[in-house]
């Protein structure tokens, strides 16, 4: 869904999958918007129209800090924030009533929202607008502490090192320093919506001996410490871009290269979760042929 020449390339090797790695961000670069903006909105207004009760969650004491987000987006946004009515958005909940603020604002980007809020388990979802989930289902975390949320994630449930870091990162975080990180998976198509986990069994990526239905989807994750509430809002920029793109990209077979050796580096509970526990040979047989001159 981007540029060719202008692909978003977390898994060139300079950061481990599964790793943090979190880094400082200019806060005028908290959100980023491209050209594919208008379909993802479309999407957007779809599911809120056919599957609302998926996408938001909210408890009942955010409205405030729903109001800070959306603050914070439309002053982010400036000219380019446009409110629901004038951009054709007049949606409603199924009960007949207003947007909550937070979904509001999401519906103005590509990104999905999700407060946290510290409570005495631990940071916790609170609330969230989510329309483009990687394989996990929105209620089934709602309200849960973050080392629940982590728990199917290896290396990250409740009492790994990983929790713990993830804990303290998010209490110290300031308000004026907000940061990001990059996640990115391999998947069989390139639906937004992927509520449900990775498709097992042979065949993801398409039938014969080489995966062919192969697309990368990256996160661009963000997180910011709200001044008013305290709570954090957390951001998820989802892109999706065929695997076919490499084979254009200048850097193309050294990025394919780059996935494989990561590709080969899981460990098998890793592997597991990435959905790729039987289909891994396939991938690699692909991501081979990348930079290989055509046979004649």
């Amino acid at each position: 869904m981007t540029d060719k020449q202008d692909l978003r390339t977390p898994y060139d090797g300079s950061a481990p999958p599964f790793a943090i790695g979190l880094a400082q961000l200019d806060p005028d670069t908290w959100l980023d918007i491209d050209n594919d903006l208008q379909a993802y909105l479309e999407e957007k207004r779809r599911l809120t129209r056919e599957r609302y009760e998926d996408i938001f969650v909210a408890e009942p004491d955010t409205e405030g800090a729903q109001r800070e987000v959306h603050d914070l987006v439309r002053t982010h946004l400036g000219n380019r924030f446009r409110s629901s009515d004038t951009a054709g958005m007049r949606l409603r909940t199924p009960d007949g009533g207003a947007l909550p603020m937070l979904h509001q604002a999401a519906l103005h980007l590509q990104e999905d929202l999700v407060l946290m809020r510290k409570g005495e388990a631990g940071w916790r979802l609170a609330a969230a607008s989510v329309c483009f989930p990687s394989s996990w289902n929105l209620r089934e975390k709602f309200s849960r502490p973050m080392h629940e949320i982590h728990g199917p994630v290896p290396g990250f449930g409740e009492g790994t090192r990983n929790a713990g870091l993830i804990e303290r990162m998010f209490d110290n975080l300031r308000v004026d320093i907000p940061v990001v990180r990059w996640n990115w998976s391999l998947y069989g198509d390139a639906k937004l919506f992927h509520q449900h986990p990775h498709e097992t069994g042979e065949g993801r990526f398409g039938p014969g001996t080489v995966a062919r239905n192969v697309h990368l989807r990256l996160e661009r994750q963000t997180l910011r410490k709200l001044p008013e509430s305290g709570d954090i809002i957390f951001t998820i920029r989802t892109y999706i871009d065929p695997l076919e793109a490499l084979e254009t990209h200048p850097e193309g077979a050294r990025l394919a290269s780059a996935i494989s050796d990561q590709v080969r580096a899981l460990k098998p509970a890793e592997r597991a979760y990435k959905g790729l526990a039987t289909e891994q040979d396939r991938l690699l047989a692909r991501l081979a042929m990348i930079g290989q001159p055509n046979p004649e």
